[in-house]
């Protein structure tokens, strides 16, 4: 019995001794890589959807802030149609650029609210809850409207639209069409930019 009990704690002490080498190796690793380049590696992986990426090149980089001070609200027209392409009362995916730097954003639902020219009209959507920050998310100038849950969001969380933010985008910018929003829905939003904007 005894020589089986030393036959496990040394099989065990062993293992605690590998993996603490292992340890020590690895944080060595790390040490020396803010020291020397690191050496070439595989491309990376895909990001997730949702993930902070550099703004696009090429086809799809068309997209930027839609100047409602000078151009003024769009004509807004409910016109969904599953014909492939992105129309108002559609909830597509485009690349959204962040305010702050606009050569980074990420992937995100928009409601198209209506067409300018060559452009689509479209407000980004979130399911963040900024009910519980409505105050701070005003102090920084940013608005948002309930617009409940849709086939847009596949966990069926309730989403918001941001109302003092719109943005002009190429329709090859558009990444993939989400849903149909309700004419009911749709309309109470275009209310609430109406009343955003007076």
């Amino acid at each position: 019995m005894a020589s089986l009990l030393d036959g496990i704690l040394r099989a065990v002490g062993r293992a605690a001794a590998d993996a603490l080498a292992s340890s020590l190796k690895q944080r060595a690793s790390r040490a020396d890589s803010t020291t020397r380049p690191p050496a070439p590696t595989a491309p990376p992986a895909p990001r997730r959807q949702g993930a902070t990426t550099p703004a696009p090149t090429g086809r799809g980089a068309g997209i930027s802030a839609y100047d409602v001070a000078s151009a003024g609200l769009p004509s807004f027209d409910y016109a969904p149609n599953p014909d492939g392409d992105a129309d108002p009362g559609e909830v597509v995916w485009t690349w959204v650029p962040y305010e702050e730097d606009a050569t980074q954003g990420k992937d995100r639902p928009v409601l198209v609210l209506a067409r300018s020219r060559d452009r689509l009209i479209v407000t980004q959507m979130t399911s963040k809850d900024h009910d519980r920050d409505a105050a701070q998310q005003a102090r920084h100038g940013r608005y948002w409207f309930d617009v409940g849950s849709g086939a847009w969001d596949p966990r069926g969380r309730p989403s918001e639209v941001r109302l003092d933010r719109l943005l002009a985008v190429d329709p090859s910018a558009i990444r993939r069409e989400g849903a149909t929003m309700s004419r009911g829905t749709f309309d109470a939003v275009v209310a609430a930019l109406r009343e955003h904007w007076a």
